[in-house]
């Protein structure tokens, strides 16, 4: 489990993540979303010990990442594919991390195999496409065969198959007890993956509830009704005291009631339907609506817009703090790579 109490981060007069307090608990795969800039990769950075918070804690079953020993047989993370020794192959870059771990030899084999890349594991990871980086991360946050697993944007770079095949991979280990933990900006594969969700904006917490709640939650539901006898229709659901939204269509919007209970009202005046059908808005449209208010880079719609005589063009905006002050940290985290970081 990973346990995050009151933890804050600020970078200078930035505030990247406000006192943030949820769990991530084991057993069910916790999507973790916000937008750009909203303090997703300093949460995870911390949690890893790459970045100190301000205050607040984050523990790692009980204890702080640098109170735990052999820490990749606790937690593997993927924070970012390129984080490796291009100079290295495949298989030597995992030996070093098995060997600064305690992990046995054999395990390297194993998990190129998982990942797909057995074929390619004695070619340098510098001549590796980004979908084959994403694998090789992949192996090393599984090289312990750890009870926690953290994956940012885990689909990055891959095809179709790939992913398919990590998507059944993070569901497969949740099923088998383990912490899932995965931040993702592919809203329609988040809604294939995730059956938990934690929201942040702006560094703070926004929803933290089960994947159908935050849809219920954050969009609108509704019954969409067709009928070649509309009039009736529409005369039968007013006097049920029932509200309904007329669309331009023709169709019937009618909210607070179930298919069900429609279609047996429907029925019970002998009424024919060509449509009744459940709408409810998708993780897009439900994430959409509530960081609204949290959205920290905009864009125009119109690539020709231009300015007002005296309004000023907004300045660019530079890329969260942390991303320029680590370029080359290891998602791991462990200090023998930086001790070792020129090495074959």
């Amino acid at each position: 489990m990973i346990e995050l109490d009151g933890l804050t981060k600020r970078f200078g007069t930035k505030t990247a993540v406000d006192h943030l307090t949820f769990s991530v608990r084991p057993g069910i795969i916790t999507g973790f979303l916000g937008p750009n800039g909203a303090g997703k990769t300093t949460t995870m950075r911390m949690v890893l010990g790459l970045d100190n918070p301000t205050s607040g804690s984050v523990l790692i079953d009980g204890k702080r990442y640098d109170q735990l020993k052999d820490p990749l047989t606790y937690i593997g993370a993927l924070l970012d594919a390129k984080a490796m020794h291009g100079g290295r192959s495949a298989y030597n870059h995992l030996l070093c991390l098995a060997q600064s771990n305690g992990i046995p030899k054999a395990r390297v084999t194993e998990v190129l195999d998982t990942v797909g890349l057995t074929a390619v594991a004695r070619k340098k990871a510098k001549g590796f496409s980004l979908g084959m980086g994403q694998r090789l991360g992949i192996a090393g946050a599984l090289l312990g065969d750890p009870r926690i697993l953290m994956f940012d944007e885990p689909v990055n770079g891959l095809d179709p198959e790939g992913i398919h095949w990590i998507r059944n991979l993070m569901k497969s280990l949740a099923a088998a007890g383990r912490t899932v933990f995965v931040s993702s900006h592919l809203m329609s594969e988040m809604a294939l993956t995730a059956d938990h969700l934690v929201v942040i904006g702006q560094g703070r917490l926004l929803a933290d509830t089960s994947m159908a709640d935050f849809i219920r939650n954050n969009s609108r539901s509704y019954v969409r009704l067709r009928s070649p006898q509309r009039e009736r229709l529409l005369d039968v659901l007013h006097e049920a005291g029932i509200t309904v939204v007329e669309t331009g269509s023709g169709a019937l919007e009618v909210d607070g009631g179930s298919a069900e209970q429609l279609g047996e009202l429907a029925a019970s005046h002998h009424l024919t339907l060509h449509e009744l059908s459940p709408q409810q808005a998708s993780l897009e449209e439900a994430f959409m609506r509530l960081t609204a208010e949290s959205v920290e880079y905009h864009a125009h719609s119109d690539p020709h817009r231009t300015l007002e005589p005296g309004q000023a063009a907004e300045p660019h905006r530079a890329a969260e703090p942390h991303q320029a002050a680590a370029p080359e940290s290891q998602p791991w985290g462990s200090s023998w790579q930086q001790k070792n970081r020129k090495g074959a």
